[in-house]
């Protein structure tokens, strides 16, 4: 449970490193690498402890495939609370299938 919950805070400061600039358009370019990047030193200090503490419990595709699924909820929430975006019915579709792989990567076969 600890490698999830640090992935899940992981992936909100990267969310907010990737695409919260978008709401400060006439902020200076340089301004948002820099502050972005900041942000994201915060990503790493919780993703790689995640990863350490996960590996052994999880392969590491399973890390990966976790992690892409937490991006996807975080992501959304991101969009429609923060960037006030409408998440669309398309958007869930795409979304879902993605999910879906991880069926297939958690099977035993």
């Amino acid at each position: 449970m600890r490698t999830i919950i640090l992935l899940t805070i992981s992936n909100i400061f990267m969310t907010f490193a990737w695409y919260g600039h978008l709401k400060y358009k006439n902020a200076p370019l340089l301004a948002v690498i820099l502050i972005s990047w900041g942000i994201a030193f915060f990503e790493y200090c919780f993703q790689v402890p995640a990863n350490r503490i996960g590996h052994g419990l999880f392969t590491a595709a399973q890390l990966k495939t976790i992690q892409e699924v937490i991006t996807l909820v975080v992501f959304c929430a991101f969009s429609v609370f923060y960037l006030k975006e409408e998440l669309r019915w398309n958007y869930l579709v795409g979304f879902g299938l993605i999910v879906a792989a991880v069926f297939f990567i958690f099977k035993k076969w």
